[in-house]
């Protein structure tokens, strides 16, 4: 299969920068608690590890261990002992994280649609832009695998 080209290139990167904006413009219009990056980490992949999690958020282990707290305080998630490291935890969403999880995912939709709803786009269009990204973010596709082997790698 032959590789990108030139215009494949400029579309992959401006699917990016608006990606990004979009996420920043919503995050500019919805206000988020702290720990809302741990619930949807722990929502993606499943119980974790503090020093999993915070490998997986880019943090330090003693800046998610306190994520972690601040979070089980609320009820969001659950801290188990680990069964194979009595030094280490497991990390689990609760259900009244997954509950504030929803309820932002909830609000986030809403200022994505009221965006939406402005433009000539149809509920067609938002759908196939999703399938693709869906699809990009798939990980069993061979591009996430190629970025996991390059992040474990760096």
């Amino acid at each position: 299969m032959p590789g990108p080209t030139d215009p494949d290139l400029e579309l992959a990167s401006d699917l990016v920068v608006h990606a990004a904006r979009l996420v920043r413009a919503v995050r500019r219009a919805v206000a988020l608690p702290a720990g809302v990056r741990l619930l949807s980490i722990l929502d993606e992949h499943g119980p974790l590890g503090v020093s999993r999690l915070a490998v997986l958020d880019r943090c330090s282990q003693p800046t998610m261990s306190a994520a972690v707290t601040a979070a089980a305080r609320r009820g969001w998630v659950d801290k188990q002992p680990h069964p194979d490291d009595a030094r280490a935890s497991v990390v689990t969403l609760a259900d009244p994280g997954r509950d504030e999880l929803a309820r932002i995912r909830r609000a986030h939709g809403q200022a994505v649609a009221a965006r939406i709803a402005a433009t000539p786009h149809s509920r067609e269009d938002v759908a196939t832009a999703v399938a693709v990204l869906r699809d990009v973010l798939d990980p069993d596709s061979p591009a996430e695998a190629e970025a996991e082997l390059v992040g474990d790698l760096g």
